[in-house]
This record gives structure tokens, sequence and C-alpha cells, in this order.
């Protein structure tokens, strides 16, 4: 993978960041460095099915610190990575919380999305602890989260969420689904092969020919 900033730098301007943001003791870049690592391996990972020409150039995958998208999306595989491997959740929240600053989205650390996700402009964008499978697309103001009796969602394969879209609570959606503009889909089922319209209790679901 091509990246913008080498480890090192990546490293360091990442520690940078936190401590600028969270002035409460000091971040290093060496101590970032082996979770920049990983992040990166599972970032080219991802990035590789994803088909935009700033993700790949010339047949080789693209990661630029620079573009906030790919930015946001390392920096929730780097919090994620950081309490996989170490459990040091003092350095996860920081990474995480400045992903929530930088970028108006809120992934949690302990979230564990697919390997295979796209942010597309994420502001305002809440995913919480459902289960999630590969090809995940998610837009502005998304939110994914439980009912009151704290039951989360599972999501399918090739699930895209546009604009305002949810799915809360006890839903399985299906692979190869579309949930339109403010859709919302709460305690709900949705068939594999649908796209999804209005908000309960008027949800409208009805059958796609696309093919995520």
């Amino acid at each position: 993978m091509k990246i913008s900033l080498n480890r090192n730098k990546l490293s360091s301007y990442v520690a940078s960041q936190v401590n600028n943001f969270f002035p409460d003791g000091t971040v290093s870049g060496d101590r970032l460095k082996p979770y920049i690592d990983n992040a990166l391996e599972r970032a080219s990972h991802c990035f590789v099915h994803i088909k935009n020409k700033y993700f790949q150039q010339e047949g080789e995958v693209v990661f630029n610190h620079l573009h906030t998208d790919q930015y946001a999306m390392f920096l929730y595989l780097l919090c994620n990575s950081i309490y996989r491997i170490s459990k040091d959740v003092d350095l996860a929240a920081k990474v995480y919380a400045l992903n929530k600053a930088l970028h108006a989205i809120d992934v949690f650390y302990e979230v564990e999305l697919p390997g295979i996700f796209y942010f597309q402009h994420p502001l305002g964008t809440v995913l919480g602890r459902a289960e999630y499978s590969d090809y995940l697309f998610v837009y502005p103001r998304c939110n994914v989260g439980a009912n009151l009796e704290d039951v989360y969602p599972r999501i399918g394969e090739g699930v895209i969420m546009y604009g305002g879209s949810a799915i809360i609570g006890d839903c399985n959606v299906g692979d190869n689904s579309w949930l339109s503009l403010g859709a919302t889909v709460m305690d709900q089922d949705v068939p594999s092969g649908s796209v999804v319209f209005g908000c309960p209790p008027n949800t409208i679901i009805r059958p796609t020919r696309r093919n995520v």
C-alpha cells in the first residue's frame, strides 16, 4: 500500500494530534507505532475492495492521511487495534475521541466493524455494537444502535445506509440491502435483496435488483 506518510511520521503525526487535543499526558509516536502497523495492514485489506479513484491508483492501494474519509476509517482501525492487541483503554479512548473530534463520527474502540467497510463523508454517523458483515457502506448521519432492551441489530453482507438512515434494535438486515435517505428499521427484519423506505410505523420494504 502506498501511504502519504511513512510509518514513523504517521505515528508521530497521530501522537501530535492526540497530545494537542488531550494534553493530560504525553503520547509518543513510539507507543503508537506497533498499532499503526496493524491498522495499516487492516486498512490495506479494506481499501483494496473499494472502487474509488482515491483508494486505488494505477493498480495500487493508496492511503492519504489528508483524505478525511480514509483518515476517519484509519483512526477507527487504530483505536480498535489498540484495544484488540493490548487492551490499553486509555490510549484507545484517546484515538477514538480524536476521530470523533476531527470527523464527527462515533465508532467506539470496542465496536467490531467488518474487515471491509466504507465511510462516505460520515459526519454525524454513530455505529454501535451490532453484528456487522463485509461491504458495509455508510453515509452521513447514519445510526446503528440498541433498543430499550439493549438488543442490537445483525447486519448482513453488502448493506448500504444512505444519509439519515437508521437500524435500531432487534433486526436482521439481510445481504445486499439498501436503506434509502432517512429510512429507519426498528425491531424489524429486512429480507436479503431489499430496499427500505420510510420510518415506523410506515416502513416500506421492496425487492431490489441491484447488486451491492
